[in-house]
Order: C-alpha cells, then structure tokens, then sequence
C-alpha cells in the first residue's frame, strides 16, 4: 500500500531578498521585522530540505543585515536546514552580509559581489550660501549636536568623530565575513576595502562557492522532483493603488543605490 505523506517529494523553501536594507523610513525596504513571520514558516512549513535566499540588493541599515543575518542561522541550526544563497544582479555591502548567512553562496558569471565596507555620505552648502548671502545659526545644548552640519564647513574633529563610528561598524562586518568565510578567503589578500568582484572572480577568492542557478542546482542536489516554495512580502493593499509621495521617494533612492552596480550589455 502506497502512502502519499512518506512519498512526498522533497520541498526547497525560497526567500526573495530583494530591494535596499532598512533605511526607508517611510516603510519600504527590507527588515527584519518584516521578514521574521516569511522566514519563520519557510524553516517550518514541510520540513523543507534547504531554504533558498534569492538575493538581489545593493545593502543598507547594517544593524537590519545583522539582525536578518542573525535570524536566518538562528532558525538554520534550530530546525537543521542548509542554506544557500543565490546571488542575482547584486550583492553588495548589506546584500552580501545576508547571502554570508547562507551555508552556501551561488552566483551568475555576471553578478556582482563584495563592498565589504562602511559608507557614510552627503553634501556641503557652506560655500553656496555664503555666496549668496546666507548666514547660518545654529544653536545647541551639547558641543557635539550640529556634528557635520551640511551648511557650514566641516571640522577635523567632527570628522575625526565619523570615523570613530564607521570604523566599529566596519569591523562587525568584517567579522561577520570571517566567521561565515574566513577558511575559504585567501590570507594573503585584503578583501575588506570595499571593492566589488564580478562572477567567477567572486568564486576564485572564496566570496562564493560556484557559479549556479537556483533550480537546476536544488535539483541536482535534492533530486528533479523537488518543489519549491515560495515565499514573498505582502504588499499593503493601499500600495496595489498606487505609490504615495514618500514611497516615491524611497524608489527613487533605491534606484540610486542600484545604479552604483549597474552595468547594461
């Protein structure tokens, strides 16, 4: 006698990272609050083989990638299940935090991979207003509350201050990296200057493990019937509609962040 329940096919869960890390105060962008339920059941649900991270984001908040990061190998060794990454357009600087989760890292010829560094950006109108006429002020309780203020000129020890903040954010990352990565990174180079790598370069400094796509390397592992799951965020039913002004602009600005990345053929 034949029963269905022992002879069902073995099931990969799949989770699309896709989009900028935190940072969109206006709701977009991943987190790991809204990725705690989908992540939840993809470990539970059918006591899948492997869960598949579909990863395609150019990075972030790094207290989010520490966060989901955290959550994916915390549910991995809780339920047993391997997890493998594969890299779509981009992984970089958070994206890559998150495919460092995975127990494996699979890429295309041409994504691109790594940024492992700590960025912190903007502009200075010091001279512009001065030019026209502007005069600044600023008043603050603590000597240090208009730190790099855009419309006056920047100070050595506010910047001496940035990098006291970056510096401990970089070395988390780094950290992380080595303990995802470190036996398979090669010694003699610094892979943490927040250069990127293309493909199979990615793959010959032990960033990834080979050049895959997600089907036919689940199958090759877990046999041709396996069936996948997917898993996605829902989108607000409001936000089927149409975009609202912030949201625009959270659009805008993950465009930007992509673009650092893009290459058209």
């Amino acid at each position: 006698m034949r029963i269905p329940f022992l002879n069902r096919a073995p099931s990969v869960a799949v989770i699309r990272l896709q989009g900028v890390i935190g940072g969109a105060s206006r709701g977009g962008g991943l987190t790991d609050a809204g990725l705690a339920p989908l992540l939840e059941r993809a470990f539970k649900r059918r006591k899948p083989k492997a869960v598949a991270l579909v990863v395609n984001s150019p990075g972030g908040s790094p207290v989010q990638s520490s966060l989901i990061g955290a959550r994916i190998r915390r549910l991995s060794e809780e339920h047993h299940v391997p997890v493998h990454a594969f890299v779509e357009d981009v992984a970089a600087s958070g994206g890559y935090w998150l495919a460092s989760a995975a127990d494996f890292i699979w890429a295309d010829e041409s994504s691109v991979l790594g940024s492992i560094g700590v960025i912190s950006a903007g502009f200075g109108f010091s001279e512009l207003i001065a030019r026209h006429g502007i005069e600044r002020r600023v008043h603050t309780a603590g000597e240090s509350k208009s730190m790099l203020d855009p419309f006056r000129p920047e100070k050595p020890e506010d910047i001496e201050r940035l990098n006291r903040l970056l510096t401990p954010i970089h070395d988390a990352f780094k950290a992380q990296i080595q303990s995802r990565r470190g036996d398979k990174l090669p010694v003699e180079r610094d892979l943490f200057t927040g250069e990127i790598w293309v493909g199979r370069e990615a793959v010959e400094l032990g960033l990834a493990d080979g050049i895959a796509h997600l089907t036919p390397k689940m199958r090759e592992l877990f046999g041709k019937e396996t069936r996948f799951l997917t898993y996605g965020q829902r989108v607000p039913l409001l936000r089927r509609f149409g975009l609202s002004a912030g949201e625009v602009i959270d659009s805008i600005e993950e465009r930007a962040a992509f673009a650092r990345f893009d290459a058209r053929g």
